[in-house]
């Protein structure tokens, strides 16, 4: 049997528009352009290394918890506007997004996922088909369909809640790109139906939630329905070129049920890679943030 990788992989060192400062004592002092937030982080779970009052002196704007899911953002300064943009580049793209405030502390960007656009331009610029598919479920503001479409797949970005698309299409915008899918439409069944079509994919990325909603009212329980999507989800692979990224911040997953769920929905799966993604912070700490498991086949 073809043994997985074991990874712990990092963003790319070359991001200047990203920086974890510091974490500890349950948050992260980071860093998106020229805002420095203070956001909850319950993996950081150690001793601040910097003095809290070193913290207090450098962050912009704190988020505030007042329940389980939802807060409230304080600004050091009521000149401090909620939108803001930062950009992200390597050696195939050139992107720009809108980051904003939010009552669930997001921005809009999840900066450790950036070790996975990495992973999906090196992996398209693989393939020999000229114009690759690739599919991007539970897709969020579009961080990786804005890297497939700009190293030219054709993309169908697929997110239950509208506005989050028109959020991604505004990105896309932003990065001087056009063309992606967008689709409001509940992830398990837009796969259903696009198996029926008899459609594949070269490329698809998952990162569920633990719970959702989808655009009817549809209920989504990662513990409940993963075993079915990823069993789905694989029969829209490409048979000669693909790549598979399924991502999780579900707390209890972690990446050896990943490699279980891919092993068990396709037994033939070579190159697996799992593991975490973390942030390194530049005070020498390694945050590890989500699970992941990903694999590719070239010709």
């Amino acid at each position: 049997m073809d043994q997985n990788r074991v990874s712990f992989i990092t963003i790319p060192k070359t991001w200047k528009d990203y920086e974890l400062i510091d974490c500890g004592g349950g948050e992260k002092l980071e860093r998106f352009g020229d805002r420095i937030l203070i956001r909850p982080e319950p993996a950081a779970g150690w001793p601040k290394t910097l003095p809290e009052a070193e913290w207090i002196k450098q962050h912009d704007i704190r988020f505030i918890s007042r329940s389980t899911t939802k807060g409230e953002w304080v600004k050091k300064s009521k000149n401090i506007s909620d939108e803001w943009f930062i950009g992200y580049q390597n050696k195939d793209v050139h992107l720009k997004f809108r980051l904003a405030l939010t009552a669930f502390k997001h921005v809009g960007i999840f900066p450790e996922q950036a070790a996975n656009w990495d992973y999906i331009a090196s992996s398209l610029r693989s393939f020999k088909k000229a114009q690759p598919k690739v599919l991007n479920l539970f897709a969020y503001t579009g961080g990786a369909s804005l890297i497939a479409r700009a190293c030219g797949a054709e993309t169908t970005h697929v997110d239950s809640i509208k506005q989050v698309i028109t959020w991604a299409n505004e990105n896309q915008q932003l990065s001087g790109l056009k063309d992606i899918r967008w689709l409001v439409e509940d992830a398990l069944k837009f796969v259903k139906r696009e198996i029926k079509r008899g459609n594949t994919y070269n490329g698809i990325i998952l990162d569920p939630p633990a719970y959702g909603h989808g655009p009817k009212g549809e209920k989504w329980k990662l513990e409940n329905q993963i075993e079915e999507m990823i069993h789905d989800v694989v029969k829209l692979l490409d048979k000669e070129e693909h790549f598979l990224i399924l991502n999780t911040y579900t707390s209890g997953f972690f990446s050896k049920n990943i490699e279980t769920l891919l092993r068990e929905a396709m037994p033939q799966i070579k190159n697996l890679e799992t593991g975490e993604l973390y942030l390194p912070a530049a005070t020498g700490k390694k945050l590890p943030i989500s699970a992941f498991g990903r694999f590719k086949k070239a010709l």
